[in-house]
């Protein structure tokens, strides 16, 4: 009994003067930060509740699943929150034996009634399926020189961000990985010299954290999911490591993946889906604490704003505690240098700039400025797009930009300005000058908004696609009657041009440069492979495409116009040509950024016919034409007029 009058004082005494009266996270005391403590001679566990509750228990189990406890112990019940209106609940327990190798299980009683057996809400490992917690010593997880990892120095700015699915990426036997799906795989020279030789120098992730739909003892049967599901977010996805059953090989194998990339110079962000959980009554939420962390409408039913049955509730004290803390844990044990929020719009706009506050400036913060549905907190608190200017540095992607290129996201058949659809020019230039109020756009014809909400250009991700929706190719198919392959290929490009020119953030699905498709799938969320995987054949039947993709990145990296990550200077230096239809023109001029070009023409052609425009007189050189990329340059002209070809970008400069 020591033991626990000892921890009880040693808690109390943590608690700070000012916790008492003011509900700040920079107060709290550190007692919440791990569930489970372990060390050869103790595992300490401690489990935060409401003050209803009656009674917790920890299990001990030998095993992931079944059997039944080799031990159960009653925790003690040690102190209420010091904040106020927080009705928390610390329950403590010290098991003084090595445990190492062991699984656990809370229950908490409340109005006499068992909430089921939960590993918790901050598990740090667990086992198969993530039904269990397990207690591992973490040190034993890091890899070779893992204190000695960093992540690459590179400015918000100066990102190419490439999106990816770990399943998608290495799956298919045509990649010729030996970890084929894994996490390892972007350990193989293949995986990081494709992300290399493309230029890309951040990946973003797919959700990597302990998820539901996949069954991890099943991994020889075929299951593919995106992972939208979340059951444990401290933890990592069991199907993506070599062994689900072993909980450090998981967590070990993640660890190996991030160290690899930051080798390569290429920075790792995490797609995070903290607005709502795979469900309500089985998740460890509300088998800790019933009710608190989701948000109720009036009537009492939960809302939805997620679309998926539930939505969080950013604005609570310890669901802003929870998501901060996760991803301070990701930044620390995992050396993530980035989160992309799932439906971002979901959470207030507080919670979004506390985060930004509490993690290093260097972490890159964006997400979707949407929700899939109303939901319970006014559009006012929230951090949709629209707010965007009241999160400082923090990005959202542009939907005006998407839309006006490739078509209206509720109709996978009606076109754009790619498809030769006029009107949708100034949608174009909004994501060309990234997001930001600028002069010669005018914002009264601009798609989905009426108004500029970026206060900086890094705060715009520009992208024609991504994982949801249609991939590119498939809605070129679908929205551009009689397009031949020659035309697929060269709106293709003509997309990209757009997207990485840009003065916002660029952003690419994995396989675009390889011109992938998902035979016209709509929503690829849980097809098999045959849809979903990259055909690495694709590289030698259209190698004009890579090569393409890959001489852009190279164009925009070596020319700092192009990311000159400064609203006032964008508005200098970017001067928009007169506009036709289907075609957008313009100039970074006087060496923007310090450029060593004096003024760089971008023309953007989306008509099936060429086109003439109108430059001041004078002596230039084409390095971007039909296509194909010579940055010493392909050819000149001199004059005041130039053709730029049918369904292409040209790219000159004086």
């Amino acid at each position: 009994m020591r033991h626990y009058i000892l921890l009880m004082l040693a808690m109390l005494m943590m608690l700070p003067a000012s916790a008492q009266m003011m509900p700040s996270l920079a107060d709290e005391p550190k007692f919440h930060d791990h569930e489970v403590k372990y060390s050869k001679k103790k595992t300490s566990f401690q489990l935060m509740t409401d003050t209803d509750a009656q009674e917790v228990k920890i299990n001990i189990y030998d095993t992931a699943l079944g059997g039944s406890p080799i031990r159960t112990e009653t925790m003690i019940k040690l102190c209420k929150s010091p904040i106020i209106n927080d009705k928390s609940l610390l329950w403590c327990a010290i098991i003084n034996e090595d445990l190492k190798g062991k699984f656990y299980t809370f229950n908490v009683k409340q109005n006499d009634q068992w909430l089921g057996e939960t590993p918790g809400i901050k598990a740090l490992a667990v086992g198969v399926n993530g039904k269990r917690g397990a207690i591992i010593d973490m040190k034993q997880t890091n890899p070779k020189r893992w204190n000695k990892d960093r992540s690459p120095a590179i400015a918000s700015k100066d990102l190419v961000i490439y999106e990816m699915h770990h399943r998608d990426y290495s799956i298919d036997p045509s990649g010729g990985f030996a970890y084929p799906g894994k996490y390892l795989a972007l350990t193989e020279r293949k995986g990081i010299d494709h992300l290399k030789k493309l230029g890309v120098n951040a990946v973003h992730i797919l959700p990597s954290y302990d998820y539901a739909s996949v069954d991890e003892t099943r991994l020889n049967e075929p299951q593919y999911n995106w992972g939208y599901d979340p059951v444990n977010y401290w933890v990592p996805e069991g199907s993506y490591s070599t062994d689900p059953t072993n909980p450090m090989t998981r967590i070990h194998e993640f660890k190996r993946m991030v160290q690899a990339l930051h080798k390569a110079g290429i920075k790792v962000i995490l797609d995070v889906v903290f607005n709502h959980t795979f469900d309500i009554m089985g998740s460890n939420f509300q088998r800790t604490r019933p009710d608190y962390f989701y948000r109720k409408n009036r009537d009492g039913s939960y809302s939805n704003g997620s679309g998926c049955g539930n939505e969080t509730a950013s604005e609570r004290y310890r669901m802003r505690s929870y998501i901060i803390d996760c991803c301070k844990y990701w930044v620390e044990e995992y050396h993530i240098d980035g989160f992309r929020f799932d439906l971002m719009g979901i959470h207030d706009i507080e919670t979004m700039n506390l985060l930004r506050k509490k993690l290093p400036a260097d972490i890159i913060i964006y997400g979707e400025g949407w929700s899939a549905g109303s939901c319970a907190l006014p559009q006012s608190q929230l951090a949709m797009k629209a707010n965007i200017s009241q999160m400082p540095g923090i990005a959202a992607f542009s939907d005006e930009m998407r839309d006006g290129l490739r078509g209206p996201w509720d109709g996978d058949d009606k076109a754009a300005f790619l498809g030769g659809v006029k009107g949708n020019e100034e949608s174009v230039k909004f994501g060309i000058a990234g997001a930001i109020n600028h002069p010669q756009v005018d914002l009264k014809k601009v798609n989905y908004t009426d108004k500029a909400w970026a206060n900086q250009p890094t705060q715009m991700i520009a992208y024609v696609s991504c994982h949801d929706d249609m991939c590119l190719v498939d809605r070129l198919r679908a929205s551009v009657p009689g397009i031949t392959q020659d035309e697929l290929i060269r709106l293709d490009l003509l997309a990209q041009t757009a997207v990485m020119t840009s003065q916002g953030i660029p952003f690419m699905l994995s396989g675009e440069e390889m011109l992938r498709d998902k035979k016209g799938v709509h929503n690829s969320y849980n097809s098999p492979d045959s849809v979903n995987h990259l055909d690495w054949n694709n590289l030698t039947r259209y190698p004009q495409v890579m090569n393409y993709y890959r001489d852009l990145i190279a164009f925009r990296k070596a020319h700092p116009a192009f990311r000159l990550g400064d609203a006032e200077l964008v508005r200098r230096h970017l001067e928009f040509l007169p506009t036709q239809d289907c075609v957008v023109a313009y100039r970074l001029k006087d060496h923007a950024g310090g450029d060593m070009w004096q003024d760089i023409y971008v023309v953007l052609n989306a008509n099936r016919q060429s086109r003439t425009i109108t430059v001041p007189d004078g002596n230039y050189t084409i390095v971007c034409r039909d296509g194909q990329f010579r940055h010493i340059g392909l050819d000149t002209f001199s004059g005041n007029t130039v053709i730029v070809p049918a369904q292409s970008a040209l790219i000159f400069h004086n």
